[in-house]
C-alpha cells in the first residue's frame, strides 16, 4: 500500500485490487479444470431518477488492456435506464473475474457523480453550476470527480487536477480575506494581481452583512459576488439574496452577478435559480449515491443463464429517433431506425477506441437539452 492509503495503478492493473472471494474462486475453478466462455453485464434495477449518466468507461479500457476479453458498452455520457446493459465482458472467467471489483467501483462511482451533476444542471437551466466539491473526497479522487461532473453537465470545476481542457473556476476562500487587513483591502489586492483572464468575483459574507459586503466589492469593480454557505445563515437566505440584489441595483451595479455555493442543493437551485447567475455545488454532486450497478453472468459456453432476478441472455439497448430506447435479445430484429448503444470498444484485449471526453459531454447536454421545458422544469419528477 502506497502512503495515503492509495492503491497503486499496477496493483490495480494486474486485478490485485478485489475481493477475496474472488480469488478463491479462481484459484478453486483451476483446480477444478473449470473456466468457462462467459458474457457478463452490467447493469441495475434502481435509479431514484428514473435514468441515470454513464460514466466511468475509460478507466474499464485501461484496466482491461492486454487482458484475453472482448468489451462492448455504451459510450460515456449516455442516458440509461433501470436492466439496460451499460456494458458486456465477454472472455473465460478466470481471466476476467478478480477485476470485477475494480469494474463496478470505477462505474459505480463515476456515473453516480455524473448522473446527480447532470439532475443539478437540469434544475439550473440556463444558470451557470460549477463542482466545488472535490475537497468533500479523498484527493486521489480528484481527477475522476471533476471529469465525471464535467461529463454531467456542470460548466466549470474547482480542482487543478480536471482533465486537461475542463475549464477552472474559482477565486477566493474566507482565509484570503481573513489574511488582509480589511475585507476592502482584500477585494483591491485581489484586483490588483489576479491574472487579467481572472473574472472579479469577490466573497461577501466573512466579517459582515452580505449587503454591505457585496456593496462594497461592488464600488471596487467586482464583476460579481459570491454568497457561501447558505446552511449556516440564521434567516431566510432567499430574503438575503433578494435584498443584495436589490441594493446593487438600487445603487447602480445591476451588472453585478450573484454567485451561491456552500452546501447547495437541487432544491435551493429551484429555489434561488431567478436571481442567482451560478451555483458553487459541491456535496450535492462530489458525494452523490453511487449506482449500484452489479456485473452478472448472462451467458455461459453459448448459453444464455442467469440468476434468480436477472434477464439471461446477450442485449442491446437501441436509441429510437423519440430519444426512447428499447431493450431487446442480441440478435433480434433492431427496430426501424433504431441506434444500437452497446458498442465494441476492446477486441481479444486489443483496445479499438477510447472515449472522447467531449463528446461525452455533449450526449448529457443533448438529452437535458430536450428535457427542458423552461423555467417550471419537473426536476423533482424526474
Amino acid at each position: 500500500m502506497e502512503r495515503f492509503g492509495i492503491v497503486d495503478e499496477k496493483t490495480i492493473r494486474e486485478g490485485r485490487c478485489t475481493d477475496i472471494y474472488f480469488l478463491r474462486t479462481e484459484e478453486v475453478l483451476k483446480k477444478e479444470g473449470l473456466d468457462p466462455l462467459v458474457s457478463m453485464e452490467v447493469s441495475t434495477t434502481n435509479l431514484p431518477s428514473g435514468w441515470g449518466v454513464f460514466c466511468g468507461l475509460d478507466d474499464v479500457i485501461s484496466v482491461f488492456e492486454g487482458v484475453p476479453v472482448t468489451v462492448h458498452a455504451m459510450p460515456e455520457g449516455s442516458i440509461f435506464y433501470p436492466y439496460e446493459p451499460v456494458l458486456r465482458i465477454t472472455g473465460h472467467y478466470c481471466d476476467l473475474c478478480r477485476y470485477e471489483t475494480s469494474v463496478l467501483g470505477f462505474l459505480c462511482h463515476a456515473s453516480g457523480i455524473a448522473t446527480a451533476a447532470a439532475i443539478v444542471k437540469q434544475a439550473a437551466g440556463e444558470r451557470m453550476v460549477y463542482s466545488f466539491g472535490s475537497r468533500r473526497q479523498h484527493p486521489a479522487l480528484a481527477s475522476m470527480i471533476e471529469r465525471s461532473a464535467w461529463i454531467g453537465g456542470v460548466d466549470g470545476v474547482s480542482n487543478i487536477c480536471a482533465p486537461e481542457g475542463v475549464p477552472l473556476v474559482g477565486t477566493m476562500p474566507h482565509s484570503f480575506i481573513i489574511c488582509h487587513h480589511s475585507v476592502e483591502d482584500a477585494f483591491r489586492a485581489f484586483d490588483r494581481h489576479a491574472p487579467a483572464e481572472v473574472p472579479r468575483i469577490m466573497l461577501c459574507d466573512t466579517h459582515c452583512d452580505e449587503r454591505q459586503e457585496a456593496l462594497l466589492a461592488a464600488r471596487t469593480g467586482a464583476e460579481g459576488v459570491r454568497l457561501d454557505t447558505p446552511r449556516s445563515r440564521r434567516g431566510d437566505m432567499r430574503a438575503i439574496l433578494e435584498e443584495v440584489r436589490w441594493e446593487l441595483d438600487l445603487e447602480g451595479y445591476g451588472d453585478v452577478l450573484i454567485l451561491l455555493s456552500g452546501g447547495v442543493t437541487v432544491e435551493d437551485i429551484l429555489d434561488y435559480r431567478d436571481i442567482v447567475y451560478a451555483f458553487g455545488v459541491g456535496g450535492a454532486i462530489a458525494n452523490a449515491p453511487v449506482v449500484d450497478f452489479a456485473l452478472d453472468i448472462v451467458e455461459i459456453d453459448g448459453f444464455a443463464y442467469a440468476k434468480r432476478g436477472k434477464r439471461g441472455g446477450e442485449k442491446q439497448v437501441y436509441e429510437l429517433p423519440d430519444g426512447g430506447h428499447l431493450l431487446l435479445p442480441l440478435g433480434a430484429a433492431a427496430p426501424h431506425e433504431g441506434i444500437p448503444m452497446l458498442e465494441c470498444f476492446i477486441q481479444e484485449g486489443n483496445v479499438r477506441r477510447r472515449s472522447d471526453l467531449s463528446e461525452a459531454r455533449r450526449r448529457v447536454m443533448t438529452y437535458l437539452g430536450r428535457r427542458r421545458k423552461g423555467p417550471e422544469d419537473d426536476v423533482e419528477k424526474s
